[in-house]
């Protein structure tokens, strides 16, 4: 990555301790490339999936979890970034001076996503705290209607800034994506995120704060056991769900998948390669009946993804 400015500092200087928000022009973080540059704007209108919410907040580019079904790899601006998915993060360096820049209760009551194309929870996050300086003013300045789409357990550490919006006469949502009970199956889908079981036990950790939830199905990878499966999400507290399935394309899902992942899912199915979308499908139908008698309120696709309030 090529530097966005004059000031080149270390990402691991002491010197950003206080105010993180420059990181180095390029820096790593294990095997991430990290880096910062300058953002034309922080919100973003909503549109296509998203066009019932006023604005999508993205403190980040690209994502360290790199899950290789995620579509937000085509949003990037080359062929060589998308391909690189999972390997670069690139911090909005001048995200929280351009939400200070928002009037002052400019955003009370507007619907706002965060994030739609990269998880607001980054590992990098808990040293940069970028996130967590624009929920600070956010709970500060304005009282929005802010929907909070994560699979960090690094969420809960906000629950105070969830609460004050709250408190201000704003409204909070986390929604924790939750993919399947078989870590076989995470490992090879999401080989860079935290299991399912932290990400269950984080959700229930929030809603005990008493944030609101939801735990998001999506994409629904294979269920070993549908109804211990169940068991487990209604374990969290949590009673609102979301599912859907793979979004196929081209016989392919819509982002590259990493070596092994098709093949591991239809070794489980009992079927090949060329089979495996329509036994996938129908694994995910059989396991959405048990989860649509069993949970107090499962939505699907872009319906269950409507603003909550």
């Amino acid at each position: 990555m090529t530097a966005t400015g004059p000031a080149q500092r270390s990402l691991f200087d002491s010197s950003l301790t206080e105010a993180p928000d420059v990181v180095a022009a390029s820096a790593r973080s294990g095997s991430v490339e990290v880096a910062s540059r300058p953002a034309r704007e922080i919100l973003t209108r909503g549109t296509g999936f998203l066009n019932a919410y006023d604005f999508s907040l993205n403190p980040y580019a690209g994502c360290a979890f790199g899950c290789t079904y995620c579509y937000a790899a085509f949003f990037t601006a080359s062929e060589e970034r998308r391909d690189a998915w999972g390997r670069w993060v690139e911090v909005k360096e001048n995200a929280v001076e351009l939400l200070m820049k928002r009037r002052i209760g400019s955003l009370d009551g507007k619907r706002i996503y965060m994030s739609s194309v990269t998880d607001p929870y980054q590992p990098i996050e808990r040293r940069l705290e970028l996130t967590r300086r624009l929920l600070q003013v956010l709970a500060d300045r304005h009282q929005p209607r802010l929907v909070v789409q994560t699979r960090s357990p690094d969420v809960v550490r906000d629950c105070d800034l969830f609460g004050k919006i709250e408190d201000g006469g704003g409204r909070v949502r986390v929604n924790m994506t939750v993919t399947t009970d078989d870590e076989d199956v995470r490992r090879t889908f999401e080989p860079s995120c935290p299991s399912n079981a932290q990400r269950l036990r984080a959700i229930a950790e929030a809603r005990e704060a008493g944030i609101d939830a939801c735990i998001t199905l999506t994409p629904l990878l294979l269920v070993r056991d549908a109804e211990a499966f169940a068991d487990s999400l209604l374990a969290t507290g949590v009673e609102r769900f979301i599912a859907q399935p793979f979004q196929f394309a081209s016989g392919r899902f819509v982002a590259s998948t990493r070596e092994g992942a098709v093949a591991l899912m239809a070794e489980k199915l009992g079927c090949d390669a060329a089979s495996f979308q329509p036994r996938y499908l129908e694994h995910y139908e059989r396991v959405r009946a048990v989860l649509r008698e069993r949970l107090p309120e499962l939505g699907e696709g872009k319906d269950g993804f409507a603003p909550p309030f």
